[in-house]
C-alpha cells in the first residue's frame, strides 16, 4: 500500500550522504520493512512531530513547518538545472502549475541567469 496523496507508487532516488546514512541504518536492523520504525512497533513509523518541534526551538527557528522542506527541494533542484518536468516528476506533482509554487529561485540565482544570458550574447560588455 503507498501512501502518497493521489496512492500512485513513487520512487525517491538517494545519493552521497543521504544513501550513505540510510546503508548505515539498514545494517543495523534487524527488520526490513521500515528505515525509521517505532521503538514500540516495528510496523509502523516512528513518530517526529516532537523532535522536530524540539529541535526547531533548539535552533531558534519560528515558522517553519516540516513540509516547506518540499519548497526548499523544489526551489534548489531548479537553481541546479533541473527542469519544471522533471521536478513534477521527483515531488509527485501532476501539474507544472503546482510545480511553479514549490520551486522558487533567489535574486542572486535570477540575477545569474541573466548575467549568463547576457555574456553569451553580447561578450564580456
Amino acid at each position: 500500500m503507498y501512501k502518497t496523496k493521489n496512492k500512485e507508487p513513487r520512487t525517491l532516488h538517494l545519493h552521497g550522504q543521504a544513501l550513505s546514512v540510510l546503508k548505515k541504518l539498514r545494517k543495523n536492523k534487524e527488520v526490513d520493512t521500515l528505515v525509521f520504525a517505532s521503538p514500540n512497533n516495528a510496523e509502523k513509523p516512528i513518530e517526529i512531530t516532537t523532535a522536530w518541534e524540539n529541535a526547531l526551538e533548539r535552533a531558534k527557528v519560528e515558522d517553519f513547518r516540516f513540509h516547506d522542506l518540499r519548497h526548499s527541494a523544489a526551489s534548489y533542484l531548479a537553481m541546479n538545472g533541473a527542469t519544471l518536468a522533471e521536478i513534477a516528476e521527483i515531488l509527485g506533482h501532476k501539474t507544472l502549475a503546482m510545480v511553479k509554487r514549490y520551486a522558487h529561485f533567489t535574486d542572486t540565482h535570477t540575477a545569474k541567469v541573466v548575467k549568463r544570458m547576457n555574456e553569451k550574447m553580447f561578450g564580456n560588455v
